[in-house]
């Protein structure tokens, strides 16, 4: 099918569509890998992964080999992993610290700032050998925001701060929420699975609330369960099944330019700072501090926003930023066949926090999106189920056009159709820089007083 034609995008009648093939068709796969993750923001890794000198990670981003590295010297750096001798991987392991590495196949070694340090045999090449050019390589753009390292492998890109800007505010309230609890950090561990399905449909998943009350009925159970033992009547654990006027203040989807967008949701039981009230008292008291801390450091309407909202963003195309109720992890999608996909996912916390915080930051963490949680089996089946019924090719549409015509909802479809256009763009060469969704969906915040 025509490129052109994949989307049918019809605002005036509230209309938006998906073509089929955008999730089966192995030529928009490719097109994919050269036009989207060849020329966008691509994240790499945490500052706090590599906190000390010759600290390092190995991943893989979009197919090519990276070390994600602090030098001697203190500064981080992303490096291709493939020796300039003959290009054999030269850091074999995913975790470690190291003062260099030596290449297997003919002992080059470098140190761990990149540079060639030694050759056996070195007097055997002529004069045109340079040591100082034959150091490890870095693809052509390395920024970070906050301690957030990406890499672009276009020259040409925007800068990572001028891509992240429509989200940026939101992204720094996160950021900014644990500055009085010594700043964030990954914590040691890494969760991996691989999933039966198209990449795009558990990007729209990752930031879906429509699905919550069907698909993860049991997890809204079992809150409900443990707050009516606690004696709390018309518990809501979520508020995320918006129906009335009163839920409808508590959240709201938003999109934005470059194809980000999310929800927000006013959310009870985020251990910074607004307690749960499943909480002992104790703990519920070292919450209000935390919060009184950030109202002195911040002021109060933004240490509300910091603490009372939770804030779920997909940063296009394959990076989800989820700082909700059920813990703060970055979560990363990529594809490796038009119908499967590679997930790997990260729980920070923050450094100095109270020990039973971060038990209870963790318990929702891994209860609900753990690799055995309550949601990620229940999702897994879900998008499977629908990779499945693409096969019948008959049916050619998918429909994303809920709430296209009325103010933005959590439920609603407004970030999908944020992600798609600028997907469509991406893959037809051109740039979008206004839809009336995005008009509709400022600004980035909840009323708290409502």
């Amino acid at each position: 099918m025509d490129i052109a034609q994949l989307i049918i995008d019809k605002p005036d009648v509230g209309l938006f569509r998906v073509h089929r093939s955008a999730m089966t068709a192995q030529e928009i796969f490719q097109q994919e890998r050269e036009r989207i993750f060849n020329r966008s923001w691509l994240y790499v890794g945490h500052e706090s992964e590599v906190a000390k000198p010759g600290e390092f990670r190995r991943r893989n981003v979009a197919g090519r080999p990276l070390i994600f590295i602090r030098g001697s010297d203190n500064n981080i750096r992303v490096l291709y992993n493939t020796c300039t001798h003959r290009g054999a991987m030269i850091c074999v392991e995913d975790v470690g610290q190291a003062t260099g590495f030596t290449c297997l196949y003919h002992a080059w070694r470098f140190n761990n700032k990149g540079e060639l340090a030694g050759v056996p045999d070195e007097d055997g090449f002529g004069p045109c050998f340079d040591k100082a050019e034959l150091g490890l390589k870095q693809p052509s753009r390395v920024e970070e925001y906050h301690g957030l390292y990406f890499v672009n492998y276009d020259a040409n890109a925007e800068s990572l701060e001028s891509y992240l800007a429509p989200v940026r505010e939101l992204i720094d309230l996160s950021l900014q929420s644990a500055d009085v609890l010594g700043g964030w950090e990954v914590i040691q561990g890494t969760a991996r699975y691989s999933l039966n399905a198209n990449w795009k449909i558990l990007v729209e998943n990752s930031f879906d609330g429509y699905h919550l009350p069907s698909v993860h009925r049991t997890y809204l159970d079992y809150l409900t369960w443990r707050q009516k033992n606690k004696g709390i009547e018309n518990p809501n654990p979520t508020g995320s099944d918006a129906r009335d006027a009163s839920s409808l203040k508590r959240t709201r989807s938003f999109a934005a330019r470059n194809g980000h967008g999310g929800f927000l949701h006013r959310a009870e039981g985020r251990a910074i700072a607004n307690p749960s009230p499943l909480w002992d008292d104790d703990t519920k008291k070292e919450v209000l501090r935390v919060k009184s801390e950030l109202i002195a450091k911040f002021g109060e309407e933004r240490a509300r926003q910091m603490s009372e909202v939770s804030r779920s963003i997909c940063i296009f195309p394959n990076f989800l930023f989820q700082d909700t109720q059920t813990g703060f992890r970055f979560r990363q999608i990529w594809p490796s066949a038009p119908d499967q996909i590679d997930v790997v996912q990260w729980d920070l916390v923050p450094r100095d926090e109270r020990e039973d915080l971060r038990a209870a930051r963790m318990e929702y963490s891994l209860a609900f999106l753990g690799p055995g949680g309550l949601a990620t089996p229940d999702d897994a089946e879900a998008l499977e189920a629908c990779q499945r019924g693409f096969a019948a090719s008959e049916m050619e549409w998918s429909d994303i056009s809920r709430g296209m015509q009325r103010e933005p909802q959590m439920n609603d479809e407004l970030q999908m159709r944020a992600f798609w256009r600028q997907w469509h763009a991406c893959l037809k060469g051109q740039k979008i820089t206004s839809t009336d969704d995005w008009e509709r969906s400022v600004p980035l915040t909840i009323n708290l007083n409502a």
